[in-house]
């Protein structure tokens, strides 16, 4: 594996309030550890060991628990919104000199179990400036938001849902750093209307996940999320120990 990881971890996560009042929802405890470092186990395991955190709200209280990441195996820098939120997109701008030829860019309440190798293959085969990874949601956890058809995203609403979208945006996405040259550094953006401006210029390929996502940005997703991870974890360490040894 060769992208760098960007994860948008600078959000105020209003819905997790009170819990998120006085530490940033990447920390919150989660099977028995911070989310965060769930995160970092699992892109470990799929050969992703360097980590650009864009943060802002409380930013500060991740880096101090993280550090460098050598503790995880794992290299972490950090990039901070500074006095005014930049939004996801204007975090991604700020974070430019960091992201090299191209990364991977997710979200710091989402656990992706996918095939990051395949993805990152597909990225670059597609000769496209950007890739989003889709869902077939149905509507099933959340509002299907993209109208997805032979690797082609057709539209990507947020805000108005019409019966045709059938698909939701994954969580994990991967660009070229080409792309946010184009924006103002400073300038509040949201990583949305970055896929919006891609999908106008035909340059965003879509591919399809086959694993439902996990996140812990609403109440009901942080307590689907810790019941998914307990099992897992649970599951780890029966193996573990029926390991002879």
């Amino acid at each position: 594996m060769s992208l760098p990881v960007a994860i948008l971890a600078g959000g105020l996560a209003m819905r997790l309030r009170p819990l998120t009042e006085k530490i940033p929802k990447s920390l919150l405890q989660v099977a028995g550890k911070p989310f965060v470092v769930h995160q970092l186990e699992l892109l470990k395991r799929h050969g992703l060991n360097k980590v650009i955190f864009c943060v802002g709200h409380l930013g500060e209280q991740l880096q101090a628990s993280l550090g460098d990441g050598s503790s995880f195996g794992v290299n972490l820098q950090y990039v901070f919104d500074g006095p005014t939120l930049l939004g996801t997109g204007g975090a991604l701008r700020r974070a430019l000199p960091l992201l090299g030829e191209a990364f991977f860019v997710m979200y710091g309440d989402s656990y992706l179990e996918c095939d990051y190798s395949a993805i990152e293959k597909a990225f670059w085969s597609s000769g496209k400036l950007g890739l989003m990874t889709v869902y077939r949601n149905n509507n099933q956890w959340e509002r299907s938001n993209i109208l997805f058809s032979r690797r082609r995203i057709l539209r990507y609403d947020k805000k108005h849902h019409t019966p045709d979208m059938q698909h939701i945006d994954y969580g994990l996405g991967a660009l070229r750093t080409q792309v946010l040259e184009i924006y103002p550094e400073g300038q509040s953006l949201d990583l949305a209307d970055i896929y919006k401006d891609l999908i106008a210029r035909d340059q965003l390929i879509g591919h399809e996940g086959t694993h439902r996502f996990y996140e812990i940005g609403s109440p009901a997703g942080l307590e689907d999320t810790r019941r998914y991870l307990s099992q897992k974890e649970t599951e780890r360490d029966e193996l573990h120990s029926n390991v002879p040894g």
